[in-house]
C-alpha cells in the first residue's frame, strides 16, 4: 500500500526518525563543525607554497615566443666568434637565469648531463685533433654550452600548447609546421613509457646483457628498431588525425590568445644587452676570435 505523504502517521513516523537541530540562542539551527583531518595542512599554507613557487618561476611565465626570439640571438650571437670569453659571459647568464627557471635540480641535473658530455667531447676531439690550440678546443667547448642551454631552457620552461598559440600568433609560424612541433614535443614522454615498456618486456623474456658488453648492444639495437617502428606508426595515425581535422586547408580560429607582456620585451632587451656585453668585455680583454678569419 502507498502512503501519501501528507499521512499523519507517516510524518510522525519520519519527524522520530531524524534528529533535530538543537537551536541557538538566536533560533537557528546550529551548522555542524567540520573537523580538520589531524596531519593535512592548511589550504591557505598550499596556497602560499603554491604562490612563492609561481613567483619563483619566472621564466615559466614568458611568452614561449619571447624565449624562443630569446635562443635564437644567442645562437647568431655567439656561432661567429670561437673564443671562450664571449661564450663564457652569456653562459654565466644563463646559469644565473636557473633558479628562475622553476626546474628542478634533478631535472636540470638530467637534462645537463648529456650537454656537458657533448661539450667535453667537442673539446677533447678539437684539442687532440684541431690545429688552433687548447684555447680554441675550451672555447669550442664553452660555446656550444652556451647556445644549447637557452633552447633546453626553452623546452624545459613552456607549455607545448603555449609555445605552438605563440609560434602561430606571434611569429607567424604556418600551423603545419607548428603543429608539428607541439606533436613532436607531446610524442617525447610516449616514446620514453614505450621504451621503459620495451626494456621491461626484454627483461620479463630473460632477455638480459648482464655484463657482456656485445649483448647489451644487441638488445640495444633491438630495441631502438621496436621503438622506430612504433614511432612511424604513431606519427601515421597522427598525421591521418591530423588531416581528417583540416589541419593546414586554411586560416583556423586560435580558442586560446598568446599574451606579450612588458617583461616579454625586457627579455628580449636584456638578451640583446647581454650579447653585446660579452663581445665588449671579449673585445675589451683582446680574446674575441671570429669563426672565420
Amino acid at each position: 500500500m502507498t502512503t501519501h505523504p501528507t499521512d499523519p502517521h507517516t510524518a510522525a513516523d519520519t519527524r522520530e526518525s531524524i534528529p533535530e537541530a538543537s537551536p541557538t540562542p538566536e533560533g537557528r539551527a546550529a551548522a555542524p563543525r567540520l573537523s580538520r583531518v589531524p596531519g593535512k595542512p592548511k589550504a591557505r599554507a598550499s596556497g602560499a607554497s603554491a604562490a612563492s613557487s609561481a613567483r619563483e618561476a619566472w621564466l615559466r611565465r614568458a611568452n614561449p615566443a619571447a624565449k624562443v626570439v630569446a635562443a635564437l640571438l644567442v645562437t647568431a650571437a655567439l656561432v661567429p666568434t670561437v673564443d671562450p670569453v664571449t661564450p663564457g659571459v652569456v653562459l654565466a647568464a644563463v646559469v644565473v637565469l636557473l633558479p628562475f627557471a622553476g626546474i628542478a635540480r634533478r631535472t636540470a641535473a638530467t637534462l645537463g648531463g648529456p650537454l656537458l658530455l657533448a661539450a667535453l667531447s667537442v673539446g677533447a676531439v678539437n684539442l687532440v685533433f684541431g690545429e688552433s690550440g687548447p684555447l680554441t678546443a675550451f672555447g669550442l667547448a664553452v660555446r656550444l654550452l652556451a647556445i644549447a642551454l637557452p633552447g633546453v631552457l626553452v623546452a624545459a620552461t613552456s607549455n607545448p600548447t603555449e609555445l605552438t598559440d605563440a609560434l602561430v600568433q606571434r611569429l607567424k609560424v604556418p600551423e603545419r609546421p607548428a603543429m608539428g612541433v607541439l606533436a613532436a614535443l607531446r610524442l617525447i614522454p610516449l616514446l620514453a613509457d614505450q621504451w621503459r615498456t620495451l626494456t621491461l618486456a626484454r627483461r620479463a623474456r630473460g632477455l638480459e646483457a648482464g655484463c657482456n658488453p656485445l649483448t647489451a648492444a644487441t638488445i640495444f639495437t633491438g630495441k631502438a628498431f621496436a621503438l622506430l617502428v612504433r614511432s612511424i606508426r604513431t606519427g601515421t595515425l597522427l598525421a591521418t588525425a591530423m588531416d581528417a581535422r583540416a589541419f593546414g586547408t586554411g586560416p583556423r580560429t586560435h580558442a586560446r590568445e598568446s599574451t606579450w607582456r612588458r617583461s616579454d620585451t625586457g627579455l628580449l632587451i636584456g638578451t640583446v644587452l647581454l650579447v653585446a656585453a660579452a663581445h665588449g668585455i671579449s673585445l675589451a680583454l683582446g680574446t674575441w676570435t671570429p669563426l672565420f678569419v
